[in-house]
């Protein structure tokens, strides 16, 4: 499609005498040519299997995570953790062949062991499990957190730059947050979460600024592809960002050369920040993390910056190094004890809960106890019904909804998408609690939601089947 859509613009702009704009064309029809070639040949149409053969020879390692991105700190069920977490390393299962060594949670979102009380309605306190100590039983081996859970103090926030709706959003909470004291724990260490004792590490914001700021960091730079301004009707894109002032009229027209100059300065930049972080110590970690997306999606030349860095750290003294690797050669050893918290806006959880959200978690929460209900219900079940029904509460619980309602960004969509995985949740759940068959008109429904909402082949249920 890019490259028919390529094609065409060049064709429009060679008719209208737009020289500037065809070499322009002709840069995407090269790039998304090569793309093509990597796929079908080098690749075989097969992404996972290419990850898992640079896995299985040592070179990287690959970690698992929830289902559906669910926002573990704000799900009301333990067991709906553990759910998410044995979904995920199902899946890896199934397409690496191995056991998963360690997991990213979502969104950092981390809640300790307490008497916990819901945030929505009126419940009494029980006891929850922490989010470390679930992982530890699953067998895995660490996780991340974001920096000022180790340190304390105010968080900055990973996703404020791109999304301005949060900064209007923090401001009607930023009253109700109270930063931590400073605690004098080195982030460059790994740890063990007590009391589980499960390994993890911590984001570094120093080395992340660079890579998450728009505005401050390495994405912003004015010769980089501008993300909003597109051509009509394709949508492709020809400009380049200029400056953080400049309005979509004001962009200057993309020169792929000067932003490759821009990507080596910057990576160069990079590695020596890793220099200087780590300068004088005997050893240490320093943990990157990033939203994928970031790379080649708001940063269209984030892939080739890494790329670029990677060679560069082959020279420089710093090696990269897995988290299983990080931990042979540097174990973990203080137990902490880790606060509340996540890497979004103000450290804690107003992105994802708030008064335009509340009604999302409302549903989540029905749907936890619909399904508790029903787990713990003696005799068969139709596995059909009970499948799909997990199905939807996955998807239900998907971080996303509230995140892009909170954001703005594509918000009927995700409305739209949380009241309909609610509804056929709901639905699912009366047909499972019925249990006298479905009807014509219920049977060409569950089909119908078994081939638009089908993520996972293989479904585990709460007692560990596979179904």
């Amino acid at each position: 499609m890019k490259l028919k859509i390529a094609g065409e613009d060049r064709g429009h702009f060679e008719r209208t005498g737009r020289a500037d704009l065809v070499r322009l064309t002709v840069f995407w029809e090269t790039w998304y040519g090569k793309l093509l070639e990597d796929f079908q040949g080098r690749y075989g149409r097969d992404l996972v299997a290419a990850f898992a053969r640079l896995q299985d020879a040592g070179l990287i390692e690959i970690l698992t995570s929830a289902a559906t991105h669910g926002y573990f700190a704000l799900l009301s069920r333990d067991e709906s953790i553990r759910h998410q977490v044995r979904q995920g390393t199902h899946t890896y299962r199934r397409f690496f062949g191995r056991d998963p060594s360690g997991f990213w949670i979502p969104e950092c979102s981390y809640r300790p062991g307490y008497a916990w009380k819901p945030p929505l309605g009126d419940v009494r306190p029980y006891d929850r499990r922490g989010v470390d100590e679930i992982l530890g039983s699953e067998g895995l081996g660490f996780f991340f957190v974001d920096s000022h859970l180790l340190k304390g103090g105010e968080a900055k926030g990973v996703y404020a730059d791109r999304f301005p709706a949060l900064g209007l959003l923090w401001e009607k909470f930023q009253g109700q947050y109270k930063p931590g004291p400073e605690a004098d724990k080195d982030p460059y260490l790994p740890y063990r979460a007590h009391p589980s004792s499960t390994a993890f590490f911590v984001r570094d914001e120093v080395t992340g600024s660079q890579v998450w700021s728009r505005n401050l960091g390495y994405p912003g730079d004015g010769a980089y592809l501008e993300f909003h301004k597109k051509h009509f009707p394709g949508g492709m894109r020809y400009w380049r960002i200029t400056s953080s002032e400049a309005g979509l009229g004001g962009k200057a027209l993309s020169d792929p050369a000067s932003a490759l100059e821009r990507i080596e300065a910057h990576a160069s930049h990079f590695v020596r920040l890793l220099q200087e972080t780590l300068e004088g110590r005997d050893f240490g970690v320093v943990t990157g993390m990033y939203d994928t997306e970031l790379f080649g999606h708001w940063w269209f030349e984030g892939p080739e910056w890494i790329y670029r860095v990677l060679k560069k750290l082959k020279e420089s003294g710093v090696r990269p190094q897995t988290g299983s690797r990080c931990l042979e050669r540097i174990p973990a050893r203080t137990m902490v004890a880790l606060p509340e918290g996540s890497w979004g806006q103000g450290g804690f959880h107003w992105i994802w809960l708030n008064n335009e959200t509340s009604w999302i978690w409302e549903k989540i929460y029905a749907i936890e106890s619909d399904w508790e209900e029903l787990s713990r219900r003696p005799g068969p079940r139709d596995a059909r019904l009970w499948r799909q029904f997990i199905r939807e509460k996955f998807l239900l619980e998907s971080s996303d909804w509230p995140f892009l309602v909170s954001t703005w960004s594509a918000r009927d969509y995700a409305e739209n998408r949380a009241a309909g995985h609610f509804e056929r949740a709901s639905a699912l759940a009366g047909w499972i609690r019925r249990g006298t068959g479905l009807s014509g008109e219920e049977s060409a429904l569950l089909a119908v939601w078994e081939e638009e909402d089908k993520l996972f082949e293989e479904v585990v249920t709460p007692d560990g089947r596979i179904v």
